[in-house]
């Protein structure tokens, strides 16, 4: 055991005189955090958990530029702890009533030399896990924070069961692997990464990162409220057993976060459960971020959408119109490519089709000018503006025709990392939007980010996307975000953060070199990166092998796994990203996804288990109409749902959408029987999933 000093406490906080005392538990009482200072005055924390050790001696701390760094030296006051049990309201979400019940304690950290500079360290002990926060007060001797690195450490007690991908500094749209701790090897994806853009520095894995004992314990780590401060990667001691935070970086400073002080950083949290269901139920990294900054938004309603989007990954048709290049410029010859998908003629297809269907809103990508211009060309700057459309979509009639069936149409902003010019052109791309009722943006940022040395999860991009969104509220335009940084919860404090991409999405079933995504994709992003926030998925692919586009590719699930990944990957924008003629020509299993909400009063998760299936029912916020999805990987297996969770003595009409007899998500994945049942709370139901299959039901008050 390492030797401790006592901490010093103020007598009007006055706690204990014992340093293994000192601590805060949850309101639980499972969860405690103890805190500890060493012979040389290093702070360090350990967590239990019911009693067991879980994060080991933990050391914290700051390598900063032209200051010393802020690590040892330390005495150390601990406030007394506070407990905070409050009910807020989601505008729109998986819930509508969150409990944010915790116990916080502060800990104040200053040198003991000449100095004396000061960092304080707030803890929040919550039922389900732990989130921490370094914070920099106003003081003589540090007026602007240099950070080169972060130190806080995460030391583990077992070898985990890991569920990662890369620390990329660029991209998250990596497959996750499956490894014990000691096993991860971030480096091996180097030679297989064919992304758009991509850099793994070191041995390190981004977040979530999910992690499972051999005794049931989940943890899960990530971080919450990432505002002005470099995206954190875990740092990865394969032979310690450890994960220590590492920032990402900028070729262009020797430092990685720049901050005047007094100041704050993201929250460090750690997800605590005893099963991989409670993980998903979790609100601790929502409720870790600041209240609604943002008022009434009621001007975005959560909906399902249509688009020009899933033709263009199947070559069916193009971004681009089709321009000449003269004499070095490139020239509008007025001709058409002939494959050009954002016409006014297609996208007034799409209309007719949503308005029809229970479908709200349309996505039109390639309608812009500028898309000939910028794949291969490494300077990207200036060659998209954000109002001026190709001569075959006439702006005005597309937006007038939607208007007159009821239906939104969604901008599209492919910025292609040029951070430059889309800054230059928010406002006026926003008041666009403003003019026309649009009130939901898709925007991309596909490319290495420019200016050049700077990278996709660094400060100055995480201050850009945060940023665009905050500027967007002002012109009540809600934001879905692509290549985007890491979901953190921001979602609560400004609430038109909607959605996001942040992994490897459905595209890559059409195009990947690679095999696309595998049946075992989805049963870990549910536990993994949807532990982050909404992700803008696209499923409702009906035509899984699409021979006629792309004969190599196709999607590894099967049909009936599609329509329930509507309920099981969240967002409040949920799109039919197949072709209209595909659902035309399937209108049985189509009535589900015109049933199926996107905002829900309260949510389920039945059962489920680490990247191998999991079972979740959303009630729906207007009509308490309820619906359950389930999906698995590769392996088939028998799910018994029960119904619990319905209201008393209510029957329910349930619309049930199962794999077939013979379904199989690459031998047969179009097979899926439709049946119509009456159910009751309590009733259970045993239903078989096919290989990389699914369960998608509707339940219905009968009157």
């Amino acid at each position: 055991m390492k030797k401790l000093l006592v901490l010093v406490f103020s007598l009007s906080t006055l706690l204990s005189c014992s340093v293994a005392s000192s601590g805060v538990s949850s309101p639980d009482e499972n969860i405690k955090v103890n805190f500890h200072l060493n012979e040389i005055g290093k702070f360090f924390y350990t967590i239990t958990y019911k009693d067991k050790a879980i994060i080991d001696t933990s050391f914290v701390g700051f390598e900063l530029i032209d200051a010393p760094n802020l690590t040892k030296g330390f005495i150390a006051k601990v406030r007394k702890p506070e407990e905070v049990n409050e009910t807020w309201q989601m505008p729109w979400g998986e819930q509508l009533n969150v409990v944010n019940h915790y116990n916080e304690v502060l800990v104040e950290l200053q040198e003991r030399d000449s100095l004396q500079r000061k960092i304080n360290l707030v803890f929040r002990v919550f039922n389900d896990g732990v989130g921490f926060r370094y914070e920099f007060p106003e003081q003589p001797n540090l007026k602007t924070a240099f950070i080169k690195e972060e130190h806080t450490e995460f030391n583990l007690t077992k070898d985990y069961k890991t569920f990662w991908i890369p620390g990329d500094w660029d991209i998250y749209e990596h497959l996750y692997s499956t490894t014990k701790l000691s096993e991860i090897d971030a480096k091996s994806y180097i030679p297989r990464t064919n992304l758009a853009q991509s850099y793994i520095p070191d041995n390190a894995v981004n977040t979530p990162v999910t992690l499972v004992g051999d005794d049931g314990l989940h943890l899960s780590f990530h971080e919450a409220a990432l505002v002005d401060y470099s995206g954190m990667t875990l740092k990865v001691d394969t032979q310690n057993l450890s994960f220590k935070s590492q920032l990402v970086g900028s070729e262009n400073t020797d430092y990685k976060v720049k901050r005047e002080l007094p100041f704050h950083t993201p929250w460090r949290t750690i997800q605590i459960t005893n099963n991989a269901p409670d993980l998903i139920t979790s609100n601790l990294i929502v409720n870790l971020n600041e209240p609604n900054k943002l008022g009434d938004v009621s001007w975005f309603t959560p909906m399902k959408y249509t688009g020009v989007w899933w033709e263009m990954h199947l070559g069916k048709s193009s971004w681009d119109y089709g321009m000449e290049m003269v004499d070095g410029k490139w020239i509008d010859t007025g001709k058409a490519n002939g494959k050009h998908g954002a016409t006014t003629e297609n996208v007034k297809r799409f209309i007719d089709f949503s308005a029809k269907n229970n479908i709200a809103g349309v996505l039109v990508e390639g309608w812009n000018t500028g898309w000939e211009r910028w794949i291969g060309f490494e300077d990207r700057e200036g060659v998209f503006d954000f109002v001026t459309p190709y001569p075959d979509y006439n702006f005005e009639e597309v937006t007038a025709y939607a208007k007159e069936k009821g239906v939104q149409i969604i901008m599209h902003h492919e910025t292609s990392a040029a951070t430059e010019t889309y800054e230059k052109q928010q406002d006026t791309a926003y008041a666009l939007m403003q003019k026309y009722g649009m009130h939901a943006v898709k925007s991309g940022y596909v490319g290495k980010i420019l200016p050049k040395g700077e990278y996709h999860h660094g400060q100055y991009m995480v201050n850009q996307y945060n940023n665009a969104a905050i500027k967007a509220a002002k012109y009540q335009v809600a934001v879905n975000a692509h290549e985007p940084i890491k979901a953190t919860g921001l979602r609560r404090t400004y609430p038109n953060i909607i959605s996001r991409e942040g992994l490897r999405g459905q595209e890559f079933n059409a195009w990947a070199g690679d095999g696309g995504n595998p049946p075992e994709h989805l049963p870990i992003v549910a536990f993994t990166r949807m532990l982050a926030g909404p992700i803008d998925f696209t499923p409702g692919i009906f035509n899984i092998k699409f021979d006629e586009y792309r004969k190599d590719n196709q999607v590894n699930t099967t049909l009936a796994q599609q329509l329930a990944l509507y309920v099981v990957i969240y967002s409040p924008v949920q799109m039919a990203a197949d072709l209209v003629e595909h659902y035309e020509a399937n209108p049985a299993p189509l009535q589900f996804i015109k049933d199926v909400g996107v905002d829900w009063l309260e949510t389920k998760v039945l059962n489920g288990e680490v990247g191998d299936f999991v079972t979740i029912a959303r009630k729906e916020k207007t009509t308490g109409n309820w619906f359950l999805g389930s999906i698995t990987d590769e392996n088939s297996r028998e799910i018994e749902i029960n119904f619990n969770f319905l209201e008393a003595n209510k029957i329910y009409e349930a619309k049930i959408y199962r794999d077939g007899n013979n379904a199989h998500w690459n031998n047969n994945p179009l097979d899926i029987i439709i049946e119509t049942l009456e159910i009751k709370k309590g009733d259970r139901k045993v239903i078989k999933l096919a290989e990389g299959g699914g369960l998608a039901i509707s339940l219905k008050k009968k009157n």
